[in-house]
């Protein structure tokens, strides 16, 4: 589920990428790709779990410097805010009829999907292993909601903003005529920005979808590498040929992503809908629940892997046969993330429960500053 369903969303941010140099540098989105995959593999493979640790950390600052930077000019170049939201609730209308504007559900669908729904990705739960002092944990808590707010309003602020500068006759258009969406961002970027801001946007959108792809990649070599071939198919393998294993299997997952990419088999927001919709589907609610509660049974995860992967790949290829509202990957995503967490407690009240020595162990670690006081 891991390796295969988290291709969309990796092709998604090369994809996203590759329409932003095309814009920005004037070269082919083919060549752009090709650019970015030789990057990350050496970002990736040469560098390892440090590097993207460390990068990660300088490209965040970088993001939320360069964000703050962008939505100022945007603001400023549409005539101050009151101006901007004026022309902005005028435009939208116009732009977009009435049967086509997204509705609340879809909206509200969205929102969830890529705020709850990032609590089940695994490249977000593997980030936890990287601690070394839990009492960082409550000030990293705050910083990240701080970073979240602002990423957020600048990232949807921008895209509203594209109501302002852009109109039924300017929109980047395909060659069946509709409306390009995945270009629409790059363009504003490009035609809109000071050269020398363009460059920090450049590196701000860069550092994001890099310190993603690292996540990503890594994530999903490890689940083949480390937790299937070492944890169960062959135990005793060396350090040296887990290593090969896992850099073999970053770059077939590199490779597949430029596939997928230079393809443009759907628009970004879909292929990232699709992606989080599987894996957040299936893991969002396992996770959740068994960090909590000692009560919940192998038998209510594997239901809730085979619902939330199930149904979302029954949407790739039944779309129709869905009902309208689910039609939509977005919410259709969403619906079944919310599924997740009724079936995983329900299930685990009518199956057997988990061995009591192995949940013990498991939660033995809440234990230890209460043991170290008694041992005192």
């Amino acid at each position: 589920i891991i390796f295969i369903f988290l291709l969309p969303y990796s092709a998604s941010i090369f994809k996203g990428l590759g329409h932003l140099f095309e814009s920005t540098f004037h070269i082919s989105f083919d060549f752009a790709l090709i650019i970015l995959v030789v990057i990350t593999g050496i970002y990736l493979v040469l560098g390892g779990y440090f590097a993207v640790t460390v990068t990660s950390f300088i490209q965040g600052i970088i993001m939320l410097v360069g964000a703050v930077i962008m939505i100022c000019v945007l603001v400023y170049k549409a005539g101050g805010l009151t101006e901007a939201i004026t022309t902005v609730n005028t435009n939208y209308p116009e732009h977009v009829p009435a049967a086509q504007q997204p509705s609340w559900l879809t909206i509200a669908s969205l929102i969830f999907m890529t705020s709850v729904g990032s609590w089940g990705l695994p490249q977000m739960v593997q980030k936890f292993y990287a601690i070394k002092n839990e009492k960082v944990i409550p000030k990293a808590a705050i910083i990240t909601t701080i970073f979240a707010l602002v990423i957020g309003i600048t990232a949807y602020g921008s895209g509203i903003l594209s109501h302002v500068f852009f109109d039924n006759n300017t929109v980047p258009k395909m060659a069946n005529g509709g409306v390009n969406y995945d270009q629409i961002m790059p363009n504003l970027l490009a035609i809109k920005l000071p050269e020398a801001l363009l460059a920090i946007i450049m590196l701000l959108i860069l550092s994001a979808s890099m310190s993603s792809l690292a996540s990503l990649v890594l994530v999903s070599a490890s689940s083949i590498a480390v937790d299937l071939y070492k944890g169960y198919l062959k135990k005793d393998v060396n350090e040296k040929t887990s290593l090969i294993i896992m850099r073999s299997f970053s770059v077939l997952f590199i490779f597949a992503t430029y596939l997928i990419s230079k393809l443009q088999l759907g628009f970004i927001v879909t292929m990232q809908s699709l992606s989080w919709g599987v894996l957040s589907g299936a893991f969002l609610a396992p996770y959740v629940f068994a960090i909590y509660s000692k009560k919940v049974t192998k038998a209510s995860c594997w239901v809730c892997f085979i619902f939330g992967a199930g149904i979302m790949t029954a949407n790739i290829f039944f779309r129709e046969s869905f009902p309208t509202i689910l039609q939509s990957p977005i919410n259709c995503g969403a619906v079944v993330m919310m599924a997740g967490l009724v079936i995983v407690p329900i299930v685990s009240l009518i199956t057997p429960k988990p061995d009591k020595e192995l949940v013990d162990n498991a939660f033995a670690c809440y234990e230890k500053t209460t043991e170290v006081a008694q041992k005192t």
